[in-house]
């Protein structure tokens, strides 16, 4: 058995085209397994804590297809990271601490006329960036007709319209 896997798949680094394929087609599979595992959520927020699944998964099981390390502790390694981003997940969503911890908290810019400049700095931030994001996120032409602004721990900008 071991003999006709290191056929199909090969090893090492002296893959095949057909061998690297065929890699590529299953490690897509379990990519996607692993994707499932580690919950939507790595997809659908893009905090910093959810693209470092995103890149890191990438860099791994890349290596198992293109033979730079063992196939099966590669794909080890992707289920051990994805596992970790799920119970950190499930912990930040029960627990305040652990989110602000890992995804950051959200900054107020401005609120009811006053620019929070100490904020802006903090999120690097200008007066032209927040006159964009408000023009981009709220589709408001002025600050004057908008309540507050807020960047969140995704890094985009919120705005309350009045």
């Amino acid at each position: 058995m071991e003999e006709l896997i290191h056929k199909f798949f090969g090893v090492g680094e002296n893959l095949t085209s057909v061998q690297m394929a065929l890699r590529a087609f299953v490690m897509f599979f379990i990519a996607l397994i692993l994707i499932r595992v580690s919950g939507m959520r790595s997809f659908g927020s893009k905090s910093a804590f959810d693209n470092i699944i995103v890149i890191m998964l990438g860099a791994i099981l890349s290596r198992a297809v293109v033979g730079a390390s063992a196939f099966v502790p590669t794909v080890v390694a992707g289920i051990s990271l994805c596992l970790t981003h799920r119970i950190l997940a499930m912990l930040s969503a029960r627990f305040h601490s652990i989110s602000n911890l890992l995804k950051g908290k959200d900054r107020l810019l401005y609120k009811d006329g006053v620019v929070y400049k100490k904020n802006l700095l903090k999120a690097d931030i200008s007066n032209g960036d927040l006159e964009e994001g408000t023009r981009l996120a709220g589709n408001v032409s002025s600050l004057e007709k908008v309540k507050e602004i807020r960047m969140e721990r995704s890094g985009q900008i919120s705005v309350v319209k009045e």
